[in-house]
């Protein structure tokens, strides 16, 4: 006798798992915080996961850009650099010692030196160079001030001026003694030392913190007096051609008038 055997009915596949919805409060609480602490997830103070520092950021000295050399092979630190300042620490970064832009870069600073430390910043060179390279460049070109060598980009990385994937930008980054970025911009020799320049005259031209509000309302005025100036010469200039037209015209209806009445003369002789 043969048994039969029931056939199983087939199991469906089990489905997956439904999606996880997205919680709109969730997120919008995680945009918050990232907004107030200005980070999205912990780093250590000077990497570059948030990016470079901006005009106005109060940066933490402590640890930042961590450790770099002096050209004679003097450890230090950015920190230890606003200490040692009266004012504040400048820093141009530079791609290669000895070469042409950056030779160009350095004397620059070099020539401009006394004004531009006059207010009580302290001027340092930076780049990827090692104690050697940097001392020979400083000497060559009878450098002034101190350059900083910085062989793993740390310390660039860290105020945005390192290239990806390898490299420095040329640029400046200038902070005062309690770490408040005064400035941070990429640019050419002139770019940088023009950048220091501009800051110093407002030092010395300001004798209390101007706010952007104040510059702003300060801007707006003097587009308003120029606008009322470029108003009344528009108006003065019209008034003036009006008058000339229509001295012009006057002459045209005493010469016509003259015509006439030599016609009249004519015809009646």
């Amino acid at each position: 006798m043969v048994e039969l055997r029931k056939r199983k009915t087939p199991t469906e596949p089990t489905a997956p798992p439904p999606a996880k919805k997205s919680n709109p409060v969730k997120n919008a609480a995680i945009k918050v915080k990232e907004t107030v602490t200005g980070k999205k997830d912990a780093a250590t103070n000077g990497a570059s996961t948030s990016g470079k520092p901006s005009v106005g950021d109060l940066i933490t000295l402590e640890g930042f850009g961590g450790e770099v050399e002096t050209n004679d092979a003097t450890k230090t630190t950015l920190k230890l650099l606003a200490e040692e300042s009266k004012n504040g620490v400048v820093l141009f970064t530079y791609p290669k010692a000895s070469t042409p832009g950056c030779t160009t870069q350095a004397c620059m600073f070099r020539d401009d030196f006394t004004p531009l430390s006059a207010t009580g910043l302290s001027i340092y060179g930076l780049s990827t160079d090692s104690p050697k390279s940097n001392t020979t460049f400083k000497t060559r070109q009878n450098l002034p001030y101190t350059l900083l060598c910085d062989p793993s980009a740390k310390l660039i990385a860290a105020i945005g001026m390192k290239k990806a994937p390898k490299g420095t930008t040329r640029g400046v980054f200038v902070i005062d003694k309690s770490g408040k970025v005064l400035a941070v911009e990429a640019g050419g020799p002139g770019a940088t030392v023009e950048v220091v320049r501009k800051l110093v005259a407002g030092t010395e031209t300001t004798s209390d913190e101007v706010t952007s509000e104040e510059v702003r309302k300060f801007m707006e005025r003097e587009k308003e007096i120029e606008s009322g100036k470029l108003h009344a010469e528009n108006v003065e200039q019209s008034t003036q051609e009006d008058g000339a037209a229509e001295k012009e015209d006057v002459a045209k209806a005493d010469v016509a008038a003259d015509v006439a009445d030599s016609a009249e003369k004519l015809d009646g002789n």
